[in-house]
């Protein structure tokens, strides 16, 4: 039995996992494949890759790439969902602030330096027209995190997935100021290099696995129900966010996708240098 641990954000982009691992559908495969949620996000799966505490991880687009580019010991075997990801721009429900304009010099909360809610967050300030080189920023770790920063008053917004914390606009907890979309397909499917080297058998059969559960994931008797009730959202958000996000059942990543990642990326300043897109992948044909 080959042991693997995969971890990715609690949140329905992965319930197709739970699936997966429920069926025990590695163990079918001689894996024991474990699974450990990250609510801090793509920034705290990157430290997990470091410290050799993580094989697998769903980690969002922009993070992955800034932190293979900053030596991060993994590829990206292939997209996870293609889709791009609504990010969520939110205040304290009782705060000032009413527009976008009124943020341009406000305190933002992040889970990490590196993170998706850090990355997202210059996305958004150059699509303001703002210096992005000025933006203040303040470690929280988490949505919890981010939910008492703002509370507290020690940050002023805070940008997280939209669905994930409608229900918090919904509660009167945060309200939403706009959305701020990823312009790249918004996770992907890494994993560390010696776990590439060692176990690329069991790696290919993990991914047939979940592959074969996402063709047919959207089209499971009564999963907008099963999704509403897991994760606590009303069932037409659930509805709304299944139309909108598309999963990619095993196509092949590209040296040519990296590589317009990379020059937006570039664009919006949130990557420094262009490497060669091969130091970011690695093909597995299945």
């Amino acid at each position: 039995m080959i042991d693997l641990k995969v971890g990715g954000v609690p949140e329905h982009f992965n319930y197709p996992w739970y699936i997966t691992l429920k069926n025990k559908s590695y163990k079918q495969q001689n894996i024991n494949l474990r699974w450990k949620d990250f609510p801090g996000g793509t920034g705290d799966m990157c430290a997990a890759f470091r410290d050799g505490t993580l094989d697998i991880a769903i980690v969002l687009t922009e993070g992955i790439i800034k932190d293979i580019a900053a030596g991060n010991p993994s590829k990206i075997v292939q997209t996870y969902v293609k889709s791009r990801l609504v990010w969520g721009i939110h205040v304290n429900a009782i705060s000032n602030f009413q527009k976008i304009e009124d943020l341009k010099h406000a305190t933002i909360a992040i889970s990490r330096f590196g993170s998706g809610s850090h990355l997202m967050a210059i996305v958004n300030a150059y699509n303001q027209g703002w210096d992005a080189s000025k933006l203040k920023f303040l470690e929280i770790g988490n949505l919890q995190g981010g939910i008492d920063a703002l509370n507290l008053g020690i940050a002023d917004y805070f940008m997280w997935e939209h669905f994930t914390t409608k229900p918090l606009v919904d509660k009167g907890i945060f309200r939403r100021i706009e959305d701020c979309p990823t312009p790249w397909p918004c996770f992907m499917i890494a994993v560390r290099n010696d776990i590439l080297e060692n176990n690329l058998d069991a790696v290919k059969k993990v991914l047939n696995i979940i592959n074969n559960e996402i063709l047919h994931f959207k089209k499971t008797p009564e999963i907008a129900e099963i999704l509403s009730k897991r994760y606590q959202q009303k069932l037409e958000d659930v509805e709304e966010w299944l139309k909108i996000t598309e999963w990619n059942a095993g196509k092949p990543i590209t040296k040519n996708l990296i590589s317009r990642i990379q020059n937006k990326m570039m664009s919006f300043n949130v990557l420094e240098q262009k490497k060669n897109s091969y130091e970011f992948i690695k093909n597995i044909y299945l």
